[in-house]
């Protein structure tokens, strides 16, 4: 099959890349840089004449008020190329309970984005997974001043972006779910937990200090951006991942 990758030269778009190409299908990564924008359309129709499957996975540039808008106008333009090529599946990745924080501006956001595309003309897949790995250190960025970073004990489940890759990769050839697919890591953490982790594997003298206001986490509730019950689990553990990056 041919694969429409939007945002395939970042960090799950180019995984999926490799593992739609190691499994023999032909993958062509779209991306500003090979002249696809997905806000102004340039480009979006060269992209995906003749795929079988759209996977996007482009991504907001910012956090706030402003993603609605840029979700709204590139599953527009996505989908109404989409349907003019006969595209026969469209997988987006999504994230765990994300709409279950709507006080988050980034979160109702990608609410939209899944609303749109199962309201939209194509069989659909969505992947919904947890926090990535990768992400941690830029978590603990947001709420850290000199030495000490200031964590909520908000639960979460990293998952890593090889494994949320391939996930995405196994949506997309197969049969459109017309609904949600839910993946996380193998272990739930309290964030500030986590934090402590990271900063402990990295001999990074900074302290985590546990507090329940800081950072875009504080604001959600109970254990809503974790698998519970119904994600399939990744089997690479939180320790073992530090101890190879």
């Amino acid at each position: 099959m041919k694969f429409a990758v939007i945002g395939g030269t970042g960090l799950i778009g180019s995984k999926v890349v490799e593992k739609l190409r190691a499994d023999g299908h032909e993958a062509v990564p779209c991306a500003k840089s090979t002249g696809v924008d997905v806000i102004s359309g340039e480009g979006v129709e060269e992209a995906v004449a003749g795929a079988d499957v759209i996977v996007d996975l482009t991504n907001s540039p910012t956090f706030d008020e402003a993603a609605p808008e840029f979700f709204r106008r590139s599953m527009g333009n996505l989908l109404d190329a989409g349907r003019k090529a006969g595209v026969g599946h469209f997988v987006v990745l999504s994230i765990v309970g994300v709409d279950q924080v709507p006080e988050v501006d980034y979160y109702r956001a990608k609410t939209l984005q899944e609303e749109l595309l199962a309201a939209g003309p194509i069989p659909y897949s969505i992947v919904r997974a947890t926090q990535f790995m990768e992400f941690v250190d830029a978590i603990m960025s947001w709420s850290s001043d000199g030495d000490t970073v200031r964590l909520p004990e908000t639960p979460l489940q990293p998952i890593a972006a090889q494994e949320v890759a391939d996930a995405v990769a196994e949506a997309a050839m197969g049969t459109p779910l017309r609904g949600v697919h839910n993946i996380a890591g193998p272990e739930v953490f309290p964030l500030d937990e986590l934090g402590r982790i990271t900063l402990a594997a990295r001999s990074d003298g900074r302290t985590v200090v546990t507090d329940d206001t800081a950072g875009m986490f504080s604001v959600v509730r109970g254990d809503v951006l974790t698998g519970r019950n119904d994600a399939s689990l990744a089997p690479t553990r939180y320790a073992d991942w530090l101890a190879s990056h």
